[in-house]
């Protein structure tokens, strides 16, 4: 059998949480999945051995998808696939003429014209256990080879001596970027008890760079990996190799809690859904709040001392 999944938001997030309604797809009909998503989400990248996935296709950046002319040319290219089932989690009617279109027989969506104040794991659970009779509350899980983490434990010269952290750095957006000096005083405090190797995970922005930079200019210089210059599939191993991870909410984030490392989770600008939908997630909020929203504006008020008190009752 050939199902479809489409999932059309943007980033590496958004991807990850769906991941488990996917996998009870896959369950149910005992066949990987086929997933339709944004280039942008870089799901090729880190779903590549999770073996309930069968084929990523991705909605490419430099390609015209939209209006009338895009929408046929997705519908001829999704034809040539066969698909026998699409599952699709959005309420755009575009969507579901494009499956049609694309001779798909049996189409399942969350109902249509109804995306506002949608929930964004809640309609997804509503739609599987409407449609298969599935509740779904499992983690998502992403897949990696022994031998790649292995090997990548072995060239990163890793000890069993040594606590590894992750330390998401960056972030999409920059109320998201949770300060250098935030990092620099959790990993001050965490390193008088323990022997710490850090691993510096953030991308090329230009203000990402600055908080690396100031991260690398520290006495933990000796202390630090960054990861930078590593592909996303390069850098799956790494975060398999790390004990704990503290992240901002960034798609490393999502990425290390999918591979089953503890995760603390420092929400500053976003729902508490994004850093908490996970039982390898831990948020952390800015002092002084009850709530995070996207206009909490927190990244100023993430206590360290809170970082270093959840780290330490995580892994003791």
């Amino acid at each position: 059998m050939k199902i479809l999944a489409i999932q059309n938001k943007m980033g590496i997030g958004d991807t990850v949480i769906f991941l488990p309604f996917i996998k009870a797809i896959s369950k149910k009909f005992c066949c990987p999945i086929s997933l339709l998503a944004k280039e942008s989400s870089k799901a090729d990248q880190f779903l590549k051995e999770t073996n309930y996935i069968d084929e990523i296709i991705n909605l490419k950046n430099n390609e015209n998808n939209d209006g009338i002319f895009g929408s046929l040319k997705l519908a001829k290219k999704l034809r040539e696939y066969n698909f026998e089932k699409v599952f699709i989690f959005n309420s755009s009617l575009r969507f579901n003429l494009v499956s049609k279109l694309a001779g798909i027989k049996q189409i399942y969506q969350y109902p249509l014209f109804k995306k506002k104040e949608q929930h964004i794991t809640g309609a997804a659970k509503e739609l599987i256990k409407k449609n298969l009779n599935i509740e779904v509350n499992e983690n998502p899980e992403i897949y990696i080879s022994e031998n790649l983490v292995k090997l990548s434990y072995e060239k990163l010269n890793m000890s069993k001596n040594e606590l590894n952290i992750l330390l998401g750095i960056g972030g999409s957006g920059a109320t998201k970027r949770i300060p250098a000096k935030t990092f620099l005083k959790f990993m001050k405090k965490i390193s008088e008890i323990r022997k710490c190797k850090f691993f510096l995970a953030t991308g090329k922005n230009k203000d990402e760079q600055i908080i690396l930079k100031e991260i690398m200019n520290s006495d933990f210089k000796c202390r630090c990996i960054p990861l930078d210059n590593h592909t996303i599939n390069e850098t799956l191993p790494i975060i398999k190799n790390c004990k704990i991870s503290v992240c901002n909410d960034t798609g490393f984030a999502h990425l290390s809690s999918a591979l089953g490392v503890k995760t603390v989770t420092l929400m500053a600008n976003t729902p508490m859904i994004y850093g908490s939908y996970s039982t390898n997630m831990y948020p952390i909020i800015p002092d002084g709040e009850q709530i995070v929203t996207h206009n909490t504006l927190g990244k100023d008020k993430i206590n360290p001392e809170k970082i270093f008190n959840k780290c330490i009752s995580i892994i003791s």
